[in-house]
């Protein structure tokens, strides 16, 4: 009778070491997820800035088209707006203006990244239409 008993009281539940390694087993499940998912955001953001670029350009060639030349750098995307050409003047990703300047005639649009100041690595790389657009001609 005492075996009957010890075999039923063993089948009952889990033991304390079998919690225990399916915790572990979710938890590195839940860590490999978890690192997959964040390497996506900064690809989404970076695709979002190619998208705004793309964009912006298109309102820039317009512009042209309308006034026979670029707006200067002092007045920048704000012309956008002022010609009815866009709503209003998208902001990146991070929240933060849009920098446009001219070089030599040509546009050149900048994301300062994530911490909002030129220069940085990684996540607070600038992003640059010209090095997109070179980026993506290869």
């Amino acid at each position: 009778m005492d075996k009957s008993r010890s075999r039923v009281r063993r089948q009952r539940g889990m033991t304390l070491i079998e919690i225990m390694v399916v915790i572990t087993i979710l938890g590195l499940i839940a860590a490999a997820v978890g690192v997959s998912v964040l390497g996506q955001f900064g690809t989404a953001k970076e695709k979002r800035v190619r998208l705004d670029f793309g964009g912006l350009e298109q309102a820039l060639q317009l512009y042209v088209v309308k006034k026979g030349r670029l707006p200067d750098t002092a007045t920048g995307l704000r012309a956008l707006v002022t010609e009815g050409l866009l709503s209003q003047v998208p902001r990146d990703p991070w929240g933060n203006d849009y920098v446009y300047t001219l070089d030599r005639s040509t546009p050149v649009i900048v994301s300062l990244g994530a911490d909002g100041a030129p220069g940085g690595e990684d996540g607070d790389r600038d992003l640059s239409s010209r090095d997109l657009d070179a980026s993506s001609a290869r």
